[in-house]
């Protein structure tokens, strides 16, 4: 390894003097400036947790009319108090912004996703969307905690109807919702929260969408079923209810082990792991499902559509069976086409965030006869430009690869390139007006755990950066406008980085068009791979990358969702930062302190010392860079009129993106302005594996 590769110590770094923000040099750090007051926000109205849902049973229960007379009378399901547990779960009407519901009508989407096919557990896609969350349910739900006061922050139960913790803290009882069924009427039950753990999760072989680990719920955690409806979790820790957030969307949403078991290698020697992973493609249809939606037909690059399941284990306080619309449509376009459809009214739903379509969409909006309405929430979507700081394998980089390895784990560097960066101007350049503000990375302002006065910011000082380049050793000394790595790497050519971003979002496209033009002037030579989402995401995962550019995930914004992603915590948790060959991640000493960081506050379940350990986590972290900030901006939820039960404020990304924060199965059409879109009424899902719904 060559000298000028290692780490140089930096000064401590005084911070909380608003004086010294005004008296630095631009090449000093300081405190982020404050971002521009921005109206329009969506006022959230906060309530108890437990104002939301209960399990209870009912003294009766009903659904559309239509099902009874087409399937209960004719024999082809059993009566419905047949079909729902015997204690489902009750949203409550006090907490339903319009009430209770009635049946009918579709919820169009249009989405710029492919779906892989359904086998979510081995790391398919659905195409996104909205469309996993639809038929995925999940042990814990955290999605609509962002109208619960952060002292009140628990995930609500879901599949897991409650817990309890031994006296020590390091067992966790967890009571599945008893007589909860598939969509094709077969029982839920810790059999599939086995297979899910042992033969998915834990599994090598297998990697679960949305990257569950074994790490995700502790170092060494354990789960083992104790009858039908009954788990126990062993932990490492004492009293972590930080994993509880990790059992929601979308690390702990079991598949149907009765379907999925029949093509994996352990159960079926007939079939390897990639035939497992590939087994039920988009062409699959009825899938079983937890979820009150059931996919009954695909049409590749036209449209997917679900129907209503006739086994949806969730009902109002009036016991009306769950969801109160029959039927969920995803047109297969593209991304910037959902915006536009949306504002139209040829689709009924878009979550805002391509700040390129801001200014046009609220001009639509804001027209009396227009279809949709508009509402921002708070400036929760941050994108970062990550670094690869394995250098011990994590990708099997080639000789370039690992020489820019180095590069990246070295302070100076990365401050040289965050120096480097003129975030106004990436800001303006996807949106003009106080959308956009700058955003040294970190964690999001909009996230309660945010301290401005944490936050370490090194402002645009192109020549500053340049200077620190010549003191890591990087000089342009073939005069082409480019630096040069040192005559004994890689012989002395120009540093040549590769980008690696997706090409499904014009945001993401623009950022890294700005990124290498920025990168142009500070002699960087930076090469763009563009790869559609799901080959993207595959290259990340794999480590196949040297920077990349990445919209910020739960951790960032919620900070108790997914909270082991903020460092390298385990040797696949950190999104830029995994295990090598050799099975160990070769953390820097900042990254050590960081995980120190993160475990207490997973530890802990005292308020004022995680308040206390994120200020912490916050200044280590962007001071030595651990990630690029580009910008941050707001996003609005755009839906049609004819929809109730939408809550005022919902943000599309917080917990997890709106989809699931809106909880679309409380959501309804009155009578008097349903549409007729659905394509397949009157009818159900078929039984797995056949083609189309049945009536």
């Amino acid at each position: 390894m060559n000298s000028f590769f290692h780490p140089k110590k930096t000064a401590a770094l005084l911070l909380g003097v608003s004086a010294f923000a005004v008296t630095a040099w631009a090449s000093e750090p300081t405190v982020v400036p404050e971002a521009q007051p921005f109206p329009g926000q969506g006022k959230i109205t906060y309530v108890p947790r437990n104002s939301i849902e209960e399990f209870k049973a009912l003294p009766q229960y009903s659904e559309p009319e239509w099902v009874t007379k087409n399937f209960v009378d004719t024999g082809k399901l059993p009566p419905l108090a047949e079909r729902l547990p015997k204690e489902p779960l009750v949203f409550k009407t006090g907490n339903m912004p319009d009430g209770i519901g009635v049946y009918g009508d579709t919820l169009r989407h249009v989405i710029g996703g492919r779906p892989e096919g359904w086998n979510y557990s081995a790391g398919q896609t659905q195409g996104w969307g909205g469309i996993d969350i639809a038929m995925s349910e999940c042990l814990t739900r955290t999605a609509p905690l962002y109208q619960v006061e952060a002292t009140d922050v628990e995930p609500l139960p879901n599949l897991a109807k409650s817990w309890d913790w031994s006296a020590d803290g390091h067992k966790l009882t967890m009571h599945l919702v008893e007589g909860a069924k598939w969509s094709d009427g077969v029982d839920f039950t810790s059999d599939d929260l086995m297979f899910y753990w042992n033969d998915n999760v834990v599994d090598p072989n297998v990697s679960p969408l949305n990257g569950a680990t074994p790490e995700t719920f502790g170092e060494g955690t354990t789960l083992k079923a104790i009858d039908k409806y009954t788990v126990e979790w062993t932990f490492k820790e004492a009293f972590p209810r930080q994993y509880l957030f990790a059992m929601s969307y979308g690390t702990f949403c079991p598949g149907p082990a009765h379907i999925l078991k029949t093509k994996h290698p352990k159960y079926n020697k007939d079939f390897t792991y990639d035939q497992y992973k590939n087994g039920f493609p988009a062409e699959y249809m009825n899938i079983p499902v937890m979820g009150a939606w059931t996919p009954v037909s695909y049409r590749p690059d036209d449209i997917i559509v679900l129907r209503r399941n006739p086994y949806y284990w969730k009902v109002d306080e009036n016991g009306q069976q769950l969801p109160y619309l029959n039927e969920m449509h995803y047109k297969l376009s593209t991304w910037a086409d959902r915006d536009v459809q949306a504002i139209a009214g040829s689709g009924d739903f878009s979550n805002l965030e391509q700040p390129e379509n801001f200014v046009e969409s609220l001009k639509r909006a804001a027209q009396e006869t227009a279809p949709a309405r508009l509402a921002f929430g708070a400036r929760l979507i941050g994108y970062n430009l990550r670094m690869n700081l394995s250098a011990n394998g994590w990708g099997e980089p080639d000789q370039r690869g690992q020489a820019v390895r180095e590069l990246n784990r070295n302070a100076d560097f990365r401050k040289a390139v965050t120096m480097a960066l003129d975030r106004k101007k990436i800001g303006e350049s996807l949106v003009k007006g106080p959308f956009t503000t700058i955003y040294p990375g970190g964690l999001s302002s909009g996230t309660s755990f945010y301290d401005r006065q944490s936050t370490v910011y090194y402002p645009f000082d192109l020549e500053g950066a340049k200077a620190l380049l010549e003191k890591v050793g990087l000089k342009d000394t073939d005069g082409n406008g480019f630096v040069n790595f040192p005559a004994g790497t890689e012989g002395g050519q120009d540093v040549q980085i590769v980008l690696l971003g997706t090409s499904d979002y014009n945001t993401d496209k623009n950022l890294a068009e700005g990124v290498i033009g920025q990168m142009e002037q500070l002699g960087l030579k930076v090469t763009l791979n563009t790869l559609d989402g799901v080959k993207k995401d595959n290259a990340h995962y794999a480590g196949k990358f040297d920077w990349t550019i990445r919209r910020n995930d739960p951790e960032l914004t919620s900070v108790v969702q997914n909270t082991t992603q903020l460092a390298p915590t385990g040797p696949r948790t950190s999104w830029h930062h995994r295990a090598g060959t050799d099975g160990t991640v070769d953390l820097l000493p900042y990254e050590k302190d960081l995980v120190g960081i993160v475990n207490k506050f997973i530890a802990t379940n005292d308020n004022g010392e995680r308040s206390e350990l994120m200020k912490q986590y916050q200044k280590i972290a962007t001071e030595n860079v651990d990630t690029v900030g580009l910008t941050e901006y707001p996003g609005a939820l755009i839906i049609n009129k004819r929809f109730s039960n939408v809550p005022v404020g919902a943000p599309i990304f917080m917990f997890n993106w709106a989809e699931d924060t809106v909880i679309r199965e409380r959501m309804f059409v009155a009578a008097d302005k349903q549409g007729d879109y659905e394509l397949f009424p009157q009818q159900l899902p078929g039984k797995p594996g056949e083609n189309g719904p049945i009536n």
